[in-house]
């Protein structure tokens, strides 16, 4: 698949919209798949992340958008919650995920307990928090972005990510990340 046909594909919403954050103008786009048990994925969100946020992204240089791809119904429920909690808002969504990253092994052996304390945050009850993860029209588009992702764009580990159409999968440094960008800054 040649890049620009890897950038159109990789920068369009399937059935979700977007969660992103920086300026749709930006001259860098990243599409980062990820999913919320993926612990190489919580290293990049707590490692790499704040540092890109800081030098690119609130600097106007990259636009960072956050796609689930769900590796198990643990963190299809998590990226469910982050949907919910943020009803559309893209500032509450990735603090909803940085939440669920940091809490990553509480997510993993007291789901419920974790989720319901997260929701909380976002003023969700529990049982607003219990109607999230059991929306099943919610889950269908989850699993169809997933679907999308693995058949269209060969996305098969996480974390996943491309600039600018161009492949990068695995866990990356910032210094690698990096790399990649400044010479797309200089077009």
């Amino acid at each position: 698949m040649a890049q620009s046909a890897d950038a159109a594909l990789a920068a369009q919403p399937v059935s979700l919209p977007d969660m992103a954050i920086g300026p749709a103008n930006a001259p860098v786009t990243i599409v980062e798949f990820s999913s919320l048990t993926c612990p190489h994925c919580a290293a990049f969100e707590q490692n790499v992340f704040p540092m890109l946020r800081s030098a690119y992204i609130d600097t106007g240089k990259v636009r960072f958008v956050s796609r689930e791809f769900p590796l198990d119904i643990k963190a299809a429920s998590g990226s469910m919650l982050a949907r919910c909690a943020a009803d559309g808002d893209a500032a509450k969504y990735f603090e909803a995920v940085d939440m669920l990253f940091k809490r990553q092994e509480d997510l993993l052996e007291n789901t419920l307990e974790t989720m319901n304390d997260i929701g909380k945050h976002f003023g969700m009850s529990e049982a607003a928090v219990a109607a999230c993860v059991k929306d099943q029209a919610l889950l269908d588009k989850l699993s169809a972005d997933q679907k999308f992702a693995f058949e269209r764009l060969k996305v098969d580990a996480t974390p996943y990510f491309f600039v600018n159409g161009a492949r990068l999968r695995g866990s990356l440094s910032f210094e690698e990340l990096e790399a990649k960008i400044k010479p797309l800054l200089k077009r």
